[in-house]
């Protein structure tokens, strides 16, 4: 059951470096977008290395162990990726949502104010990094519990200030822009104890937890931050400071 805490505190530590970016608007009144991409392909690169080494190595490690067989504990990672993958894909095509720079994703909702898009954006992504954390903890190993956590953590402290520079230029005070980057975080901790229990009840599918989560957060990377960081002109920069990332971790 300490696993199951630490995982949760972990991920509650990271989604709250979204706060703590938001806080950077008493102090910037804007984020470069050469500074913006740069650490947020950093983050990516770290977040891709903890997916192979701290989630589908282990989860091939596990399976292997259960069924004694390498190929077939290979195919059920492949299965689990694909699946976390698929989940996040329906998801971001029957939740409205909003990316910072590339616009509406999803069915139109007119009911819905554009920040509440970019909150739910915020939070699709945010629950499958926590779920990442909390799994990657369930499995015993802290040292790769805390570099998911890690990466995850850094690529939220840019993200929290972008949520809350985007708050202030259409017309929310400072404050209130500062609070709604710290509740957009809070998603990161129920995504930690949601893996971190369902990794620890779960024994007999960890593989299949262990890549769910890989293919949720590689879904991440590839869909939400990779496009993010690419759209302004800086590709070959956030190309070089994904692989520093990697390289990092």
């Amino acid at each position: 059951m300490n696993l199951v805490w630490t995982g949760f505190l972990a991920s509650l530590g990271a989604g709250l470096l979204t706060g703590v970016g938001a806080l950077g608007v008493y102090f910037v009144s804007r984020l470069s977008p050469r500074l913006e991409d740069g650490l947020l392909s950093f983050a990516a690169g770290i977040m891709l290395a903890a997916s192979f080494f701290s989630l589908i190595l282990p989860a091939i490690a596990y399976g292997e162990a259960q069924v004694g067989d390498r190929p077939v504990a290979v195919l059920i990672v492949i299965v689990g990726i694909l699946c976390g993958a698929l989940v996040l894909s329906v998801l971001h095509r029957l939740l409205p949502h909003e990316h910072f720079f590339a616009g509406h994703e999803g069915p139109e909702s007119a009911a819905l104010g554009r920040i509440w898009l970019f909150v739910i954006a915020i939070t699709m992504h945010n629950f499958p990094e926590g779920m990442a954390v909390g799994v990657g903890f369930s499995g015993g190993d802290i040292a790769k519990g805390l570099s998911l956590a890690t990466g995850i953590g850094i690529q939220n402290i840019p993200e929290g200030l972008a949520v809350s520079l985007s708050l202030m230029a259409v017309g929310y005070s400072r404050a209130k822009a500062v609070g709604y980057g710290f509740l957009t975080g809070l998603a990161e901790p129920l995504g930690g104890l949601f893996g971190a229990i369902a990794g620890s009840l779960a024994g007999p599918l960890m593989p299949w937890t262990l890549a769910f989560a890989a293919g949720a957060m590689l879904f991440v990377i590839s869909d939400e931050i990779i496009p993010e960081t690419h759209r302004r002109g800086y590709e070959t920069q956030a190309t070089f400071s994904l692989l520093a990332g990697f390289v990092f971790r």
